[in-house]
C-alpha cells in the first residue's frame, strides 16, 4: 500500500510538472525582463562559433539542444531569472539552456541508474525497508541535479580570480595610454587590444559593443561586470564614469587601484598558502599518531593478555 501511494504521488507530480510546462504563462514584466536578459549574448570568438555550426550533432546532443532551449524559453517566459546560475555560465562562455538539459539529464539518469543499484543490493540480500528506496532515490535525483552547479561555480570562481588579474593589469595599461596624451576612450579600446587573452577578450569585446549600441565605455565595463559577477570591474567602472562625466583625474586613482588588486590577490593567494600548510600539519600529526598506535599496540595486547 505504502508504494502504491508513492508511485502515485510520483505520477502525479510528474503530470502536473508536464501540465505546467506545456501551458503558456501570461506575459508579466518579470517574464519581459527575464527575456531581454537572456537576449544579451557573452562574447563567443569566431573559432568557436564556426565550430559549433560545423559540427554535427549526435542523438544525444540534438535532444540536449532541443531540451534546453525548451527549459530556457520557459524559464523566460515564467520570469525566472538564475541570476548566479547566469552569471557564473556568462564566465565559462556557456550557454545556458546547455545547462539546464545537462541537470535534467543528470536527475533522470539518477531516477534509472538508482534503482537499479537498489534492486541489485535486494537480489544479494540487503533490501532496503519500506519506502526507504523511493526515498534515497529522491536524495540522488535531487543530489544529480545540483551537481552540475557545484562543478560549475567552483571553475566560475577560477576564472574569477583570473579576470581579476587581468584587471589590475589591464588599468596599468590604461593608466600608460593615459599617460601617453591619449583621451580616456582611447585608452581604453588601446589598452585592451593588448594580448590575447580571454579576459582581454572580453573586454574588448564589450567596448566594441559600446560603439555599436551607443553607451558609454564604463556603462559597457559595468554591464560586463553585472554580467560576470566581478564587483572590481564595477568598481572601476564607477571610477571611469566619474573622470568621464565630470572630468576628474584619473590616472592616479586607476594606479591605486591596480596595486590595490594586486595586493588584494597576493593576500589571497598567502591565505590559501596557510590553509593548505595548516591541512599538511594536520595530516603530519594524524600520520604520526597512527605511527605511535603502531609502535604501542603490539605492548598493549601483551600487557593486556599477561
Amino acid at each position: 500500500m505504502t508504494w502504491a501511494f508513492i508511485t502515485g504521488a510520483l505520477a502525479g507530480l510528474g503530470v502536473y510538472v508536464a501540465i505546467r510546462i506545456f501551458i503558456k504563462p501570461r506575459t508579466n514584466v518579470l517574464s519581459t525582463i527575464a527575456r531581454i536578459d537572456a537576449g544579451r549574448g557573452g562574447y563567443t570568438s569566431g573559432a568557436t562559433t564556426s565550430a559549433a555550426g560545423e559540427r554535427v550533432l549526435g542523438g544525444v546532443d540534438r535532444a540536449r539542444e532541443t531540451l534546453g532551449r525548451r527549459l530556457e524559453a520557459e524559464a523566460n517566459a515564467r520570469g525566472w531569472a538564475f541570476g548566479k546560475l547566469r552569471r557564473d555560465l556568462a564566465v565559462m562562455n556557456q550557454p545556458f539552456a546547455a545547462m539546464l538539459a545537462t541537470k535534467v539529464f543528470f536527475a533522470l539518469g539518477a531516477l534509472i541508474l538508482i534503482p537499479i543499484v537498489l534492486f541489485l543490493f535486494s537480489a544479494i540480500g540487503f533490501a532496503a525497508p519500506g519506502a526507504a528506496p523511493a526515498i534515497v532515490t529522491l536524495a540522488f535525483m535531487v543530489l544529480a541535479f545540483f551537481l552540475p552547479d557545484l562543478a560549475l561555480r567552483q571553475e566560475a570562481e577560477k576564472r574569477r580570480r583570473d579576470f581579476r588579474h587581468v584587471v589590475g593589469s589591464f588599468l596599468d595599461l590604461v593608466a600608460m595610454n593615459l599617460a601617453g596624451g591619449r583621451g580616456l576612450p582611447e585608452a581604453l579600446m588601446t589598452a585592451s587590444t593588448i594580448g590575447e587573452h580571454w579576459a582581454m577578450a572580453r573586454i574588448r569585446q564589450a567596448l566594441a559593443n559600446a560603439r555599436l549600441i551607443g553607451i558609454t565605455p564604463w556603462d559597457a565595463m559595468a554591464l560586463l561586470g553585472e554580467d560576470l559577477g566581478v564587483e572590481e570591474l564595477r568598481d572601476l567602472a564607477s571610477a571611469l564614469a566619474l573622470a568621464g562625466d565630470e572630468g576628474a583625474k584619473i590616472r592616479s586613482s586607476l594606479l591605486a587601484r591596480a596595486a590595490s588588486l594586486r595586493r588584494k590577490e597576493l593576500a589571497d593567494v598567502e591565505g590559501k598558502a596557510g590553509e593548505r600548510s595548516q591541512s599538511m600539519l594536520v595530516a603530519q600529526l594524524v600520520m604520526i599518531s597512527a605511527f605511535f598506535l603502531f609502535l604501542a599496540f603490539p605492548a598493549g595486547v601483551a600487557i593486556l593478555g599477561s
